[in-house]
């Protein structure tokens, strides 16, 4: 602070934010902070319930940024984070590209109905998981509340539902 009022020097205030893009205009639905709650399961661990973040964010480039976190409902402990970027295409495609905090990568194509606000993802490519093989995301925006399913296979168990949640805009 260096004004004599105890203020920030303009060349430190926040810029304005950044014109959208027109490539990501068709999923500004999915843009800002959507908080909520989900469960999750699969044959080889407990079912289990959470807490979680997701932030859908733009800088002015064709891309969108993605971050997620979760917690333990019961402690607010922290459990699992990712975070990416998400590509659409004019045509209605659309890449993604996300890394776990637990060292897994996936590389996803898949397609964008803005229209529906829907969103359907499938993994081109798992990395850096040595029982994972494939995953979906499915997300859909219904009654302003974000909804998704994560589907998951792994070397011992086909495609079947890992994950889903209710996301409330914040």
């Amino acid at each position: 602070m260096d004004g004599a009022d105890g203020s920030c020097p303009a060349s430190l205030s926040s810029p304005p934010p950044p014109p959208l893009h027109p490539a990501i205009a068709p999923l500004t639905f999915l843009l800002g902070k959507w908080r909520g709650e989900g469960e999750g399961g699969f044959p080889t661990i407990n079912s289990f319930a959470y807490g979680e973040e997701l932030l859908f964010s733009h800088s002015g480039k064709p891309v969108i940024t993605y971050t997620q976190k979760t917690w333990k409902l019961a402690s607010g402990e922290p459990m699992h984070a990712e975070s990416g970027y998400w590509r659409p295409k004019p045509d209605g495609t659309i890449e993604v590209v996300i890394a776990q905090s637990t060292g897994l990568v996936e590389v996803q194509k898949g397609s964008y109905d803005a229209e529906n606000m829907i969103v359907t993802l499938h993994s081109e490519l798992v990395g850096n998981a040595s029982k994972v093989k494939e995953i979906t995301r499915d997300f859909s925006v219904v009654n302003d509340g974000l909804h998704y399913v994560v589907r998951m296979a792994t070397t011992h168990h086909v495609l079947q539902p890992h994950l889903k949640a209710l996301l409330w805009k914040v």
